[in-house]
């Protein structure tokens, strides 16, 4: 079952790895991020990252989708993480059973378009308007949305963060 989807353009890290898997009491993390998953070398960073505690697994976004909607994964806890907007969506409209996004980190190392800033809504995220749309379609899902980049802060609403 999906305890947690993240939005974290740095997928797993210390965050990730120590806090958040701790948290969420996961015994699986999976990341569904095409560039990672045709890297060999992104690849096997993020899995040095991963806690021993935990599989961790690397995939693009519709062998992820495909793994997530498998009935067998009931019965394992996982924690799913994506680097961007555009697979977050992706995977709130076609996966089931999401109980909670969290959006932790995104838009400070994420790419520019044409050189322009993103506009910051909190310490760890910014946006462009477009990227603003698509979070807002994430909400719209009704599944609940928060932004809170470590278990210790205090969770806010997405809405009320993106309507600042």
């Amino acid at each position: 079952m999906i305890k947690l989807v993240r939005l974290d353009e740095r997928l797993i890290h210390g965050q990730v790895a120590i806090k958040w898997s701790r948290h969420t009491g996961v015994d699986r993390i999976l990341v569904l991020d095409d560039e990672a998953a045709g890297n060999e070398l992104i690849k096997k960073t993020l899995l040095m990252a991963a806690p021993s505690t935990v599989k961790a697994a690397i995939k693009d976004v519709d062998s992820g989708i495909e793994i997530l909607n498998d009935p067998r994964m009931e019965t394992v806890k996982v924690l799913v993480l994506v680097s961007n907007p555009t697979d977050l969506l992706r995977v709130t409209k076609e996966v089931k059973g999401i109980p909670l996004i969290n959006i932790g980190n995104y838009g400070r190392i994420a790419d520019k378009v044409d050189n322009q800033a993103r506009t910051t809504y909190r310490s760890n995220l910014y946006a462009y308007p477009e990227e603003v749309e698509i979070l807002k379609e994430v909400i719209a899902s009704n599944i609940p949305c928060e932004y809170q980049p470590t278990p210790e802060d205090a969770a806010e609403s997405l809405k009320n963060v993106l309507n600042k």
